[in-house]
């Protein structure tokens, strides 16, 4: 049990129990998923820093995640204007950040029509916080 907990933190808290599942949603992103992956996160396009794709974080499958920097990325759309989904949202950001990971959202809308400021906001902390942990002792 010791072994699977000291893999499970050392792997940015991967859960591999829900692998397939991630898998499965890695086939059909949403195209704002697709817009932000394509044109933002894939390929080292942020500063250098590699984003998976659907990872499996404890009980949860962030968007995007990028382990160097514990920063989750989602890509919200209508459904997470329902009360009940709003409420999971901040349940989970909540047990994210006591892990460590910093979450940033956007909508759907915010992806599809103007991924450029998308991409300046992703780059913007990427900067600050890389500057963050250099001046910090």
């Amino acid at each position: 049990m010791k072994k699977h907990l000291n893999h499970f933190y050392s792997n940015s808290f991967y859960n591999p129990r829900l692998k397939d599942y991630s898998r499965a949603l890695r086939k059909r992103m949403t195209k704002a998923e697709v817009c932000l992956w394509k044109y933002a996160l894939r390929a080292g396009m942020m500063h250098g820093y590699t984003f998976n794709r659907q990872r499996p974080i404890l009980k949860y499958i962030a968007d995007f995640m990028c382990k160097a920097l514990k920063l989750i990325i989602e890509a919200d759309g209508i459904t997470h204007l329902d009360e009940i989904v709003i409420k999971n949202d901040r349940n989970r950001e909540e047990v994210l950040r006591e892990f460590g990971f910093e979450i940033l959202r956007f909508t759907d809308e915010e992806v599809l029509n103007n991924i450029a400021s998308v991409k300046e906001v992703i780059l913007n902390w990427i900067t600050e916080r890389v500057i963050d942990l250099k001046s910090s002792p």
